[in-house]
C-alpha cells in the first residue's frame, strides 16, 4: 500500500481551517510519525504504538474530506493517548478509549469548527463511539455530504432492490433485501451471497 509521510506543517492542507493549531501540540508532544495513505475500503485510519525505538505511527486516508480526516485523526490519537496511559491492559475500543475519544471530540466541538449537522451527529455518536469511524453509519452519511461530487457513485442503500451495482474491484452484484444492519447482495458471476454495509460506496450498473 502506498504511503506518504507528511511534515507537520503540511498537515493543514488536509484539515478544516483553524484546526491545525489544535492538532499540532498532540503530534509534537507524542512525537507522532504521520503518513497519508491511498483509499482503504475497510479502514479510514490506523495506529501503531511506539516499539523497539520506533515512534508512534498514525496513518490516515488522504482521500477523506477535511471533516472526515480530522475525526479519523482524532480517533487514532485517542488510541495513542489510551495506549500511553494504560498500555495493553485495556481493550482497544473499550471504555478508556471511548472516554478519550469523546474528550477529544468535545474539545473540537466547543471550538465551533464543524458545521451544525456534523456537530449534532458527533454529539449523538459520542454516547457510544464506534470502534471504527467508518462503522458509524449515521456519522458517515453526514460526513459524505461534504465529499467532492463523483459521477455515478452511490451508497449500497441507495441502490434499488433488484438493481445491479459494481464495486471498485469490478465485480457486479444484484442488490437484495436488508438483513438487520447489512444489505444482502448476490455476485452475478458466481451466485455467491455477500452482506454489504449500507454505506459502502458503489457504482450503478444498467
Amino acid at each position: 500500500m502506498s504511503k506518504k509521510e507528511v511534515s507537520i506543517s503540511s498537515l493543514s492542507d488536509f484539515l478544516p481551517q483553524g484546526t491545525f493549531e489544535l492538532v499540532e501540540p498532540f503530534l509534537l508532544h507524542y512525537k507522532v510519525h504521520l503518513t497519508i495513505t491511498k483509499s482503504r475500503a475497510t479502514v479510514l485510519g490506523d495506529y501503531r504504538n511506539a516499539i523497539e525505538g520506533k515512534a508512534h505511527r498514525i496513518s490516515v486516508n488522504g482521500n477523506l474530506n477535511q471533516y472526515a480526516f480530522l475525526i479519523t485523526l482524532l480517533h487514532e490519537l485517542a488510541h495513542l493517548i489510551t495506549y500511553v496511559r494504560f498500555g495493553n491492559k485495556v481493550a482497544s475500543h473499550g471504555t478508556e478509549w471511548k472516554d478519550q475519544f469523546s474528550d477529544l471530540l468535545k474539545h473540537f466541538i466547543q471550538s465551533n469548527i464543524f458545521p451544525q449537522d456534523i456537530r449534532l451527529q458527533i454529539a449523538a455518536s459520542m454516547k457510544s463511539p464506534a470502534a471504527s469511524s467508518c462503522a458509524d453509519d449515521a456519522l458517515m452519511r453526514v460526513l459524505r455530504k461534504y465529499d467532492a461530487v463523483k459521477e455515478n457513485h452511490f451508497l449500497v442503500e441507495e441502490i434499488e432492490q433488484g438493481r445491479c451495482f459494481q464495486t471498485k474491484n469490478g465485480k457486479v452484484y444484484k442488490r437484495e433485501e436488508k438483513i438487520r444492519k447489512r444489505i444482502r447482495a448476490i455476485e452475478v458471476d458466481t451466485g455467491r451471497v455477500y452482506l454489504f454495509s449500507p454505506i459502502y460506496e458503489v457504482m450503478k450498473v444498467d
